[in-house]
């Protein structure tokens, strides 16, 4: 069973396109926090949100996703 189920997530996102686009993006931030964390530059880069014990990037950000951590907006 994959754990934030699918219909929690699109309860916080409009689409399945969008769900995939916040998810990658924030996946890419939080591998980019874990990455710049040793260097001690991490002020561009917000931590994970939500308790969690996976290590899992895209997991963490669907988790994120679901708890209702993240907002988004379109570019118009």
């Amino acid at each position: 069973m994959i754990k934030p189920r699918l219909d929690e997530l699109l309860d916080r996102v409009d689409s399945h396109y969008a769900c995939v686009i916040v998810a990658a993006k924030r996946a890419r931030q939080i591998n980019s926090y874990y990455h710049n964390l040793g260097e001690g530059t991490f002020d561009e880069y917000p931590p994970p949100m939500v308790e969690t014990d996976s290590k899992n990037y895209l997991k963490i950000s669907l988790e994120e996703i679901a708890a209702d951590k993240i907002k988004y907006r379109y570019r118009g």
